[in-house]
């Protein structure tokens, strides 16, 4: 099947630049210990690791990613994210999850093991409550495609759609943890990014939670 998104597949011309990286770049102090949890092709771990200097590793289950990082010197194992993590207790200044919690089958496991080796988290994702897809399910009655970036309910990733209300909800029952703060990426439409700031989870498409462990 073409339209697939559930097998990543890269290449040595990789790259993955998202609007959300200068955010999170802006999140992190210089020379941080910093790993990357689904780092993909290291798109940012090479960003943070040479405009930062930051002390970089990263985590990858596809294995053509794991080549492309360790092509480009980046420290990288390859393995699943939402399991016990081979760091060691506080091993970092940051974790990061980019994306990538919504396609983990244990997303509470993923966030107790960033609490585990890290004094802070910064947890990305899209927000399924955003008011397109309210509308597409209430006038269609079938999964937003939108929100699943052009795929099928069936052929991507997406395994946990989850919104900012369920996410601040996973934190809680975590426990050990406090949200610092939230970030959001622009909407395009004047309006609806200043509704953002009053209903953040109704008018917010992506949003950049950072926590730390208490």
């Amino acid at each position: 099947m073409a339209n697939d998104n559930r097998s990543y597949k890269y290449n040595s011309t990789s790259e993955s630049k998202r609007e959300e990286f200068t955010k999170i770049m802006a999140m992190i102090d210089p020379g941080s210990k910093v790993v990357d949890l689904g780092c993909g092709d290291g798109t940012l771990l090479r960003m943070l690791k040479e405009d930062k200097q930051c002390s970089c590793k990263g985590m990858e289950l596809v294995a053509s990613g794991v080549e492309v990082c360790r092509e480009r010197g980046l420290d990288v194992v390859q393995g699943r994210i939402d399991e016990r993590l081979p760091y060691a207790d506080n091993e970092f200044d940051v974790a990061i999850c980019n994306v990538t919690i919504q396609m983990v089958m244990y997303p509470e496991v993923l966030l107790s093991e960033m609490k585990r080796i890290s004094k802070r988290q910064i947890i990305t994702f899209p927000n399924f409550a955003y008011f397109r897809n309210r509308l597409e399910m209430l006038f269609s009655g079938r999964m937003p495609k939108k929100m699943l970036f052009g795929y099928y309910w069936y052929s991507t990733g997406h395994i946990h759609q989850l919104s900012l209300r369920d996410f601040k909800e996973l934190v809680t029952n975590v426990g050990g943890l406090k949200i610092n703060r939230m970030r959001f990426m622009k909407v395009r439409v004047k309006v609806i990014d200043k509704l953002g700031f009053l209903f953040p989870n109704l008018f917010r498409k992506l949003v950049i939670f950072e926590t730390e462990r208490v």
